[in-house]
């Protein structure tokens, strides 16, 4: 698993992954800024009434919540790494491929919207799982372990699905998923550890189906599941 992830970080800088990296990068940011601006002004607006919207309670308030949510984005990379993932997927996960097994047939790529669809569906379970870790913020200790353990298990499970959907139907997806839960939450921990991380947690698209293409690789060799020759 440490030798998958050391050549996940390495493909990262592969030309294939340096044409889609600022493009990732880009709609990352552009996401999570508009999740700032839309949460920013509920909170004002709910916050004051309307007479004082132009006070300097409101600027106050603007400013201390401005600067609130902007370390809570950080809770919110999870759930738009994987809409940014979902959207990328394929591009990426046929470039490995074609390093794992050159000559080899490559995955079937999802339908855009099958690939969206999956990757919302598991932001949302992301967002709702990140937001209660960040109510646990004050609780040292279970706040870490929430946050570990929620995205460890997200990543493993999302991350997995988008994988192994190319190869096999969804139904044989949730079979080999539940058969390896344990080795799929320890790579979970890899990609949560680097969703801890400012600034390198926006290359969690990018890594983390590097990342995951090999591993379930590997899954679908051990299960007999495995490419064939084109």
């Amino acid at each position: 698993m440490i030798e998958d992830a050391l050549a996940a970080a390495r493909q990262i800088l592969t030309p294939p992954f340096r044409a889609v990296l600022w493009k990732t990068l880009a709609l990352t940011l552009a996401l999570l800024a508009l999740v700032w601006a839309v949460l920013h002004k509920l909170l004002v607006a709910g916050a004051l009434p309307v007479s004082w919207a132009h006070s300097w309670t409101a600027t106050a308030l603007s400013l201390i919540s401005g600067a609130g949510l902007f370390a809570g984005l950080a809770f919110l990379v999870t759930p738009v790494s994987f809409i940014v993932a979902g959207y990328f997927f394929d591009e990426l996960a046929e470039a490995v491929e074609l390093t794992l097994a050159p000559g080899k047939a490559t995955g079937r790529a999802m339908a855009i919207h099958e690939a969206l669809w999956l990757s919302v569906k598991f932001a949302a379970v992301a967002l709702a799982v990140n937001a209660a870790a960040l109510l646990l913020l004050l609780v040292p200790g279970i706040n870490a372990a929430a946050f570990f353990g929620a995205n460890a298990y997200l990543s493993g499970r999302g991350y997995f699905e988008l994988a192994a959907a190319r190869h096999v139907p969804f139904s044989e997806v949730r079979r080999l998923r539940k058969a390896n839960e344990l080795r799929l939450f320890g790579a979970g921990l890899v990609v949560a550890a680097l969703l801890a991380v400012p600034l390198l947690n926006l290359l969690t698209p990018l890594f983390a189906t590097a990342f995951f293409v090999r591993i379930t690789d590997k899954i679908l060799q051990r299960d007999g599941n495995g490419r064939q020759v084109a």
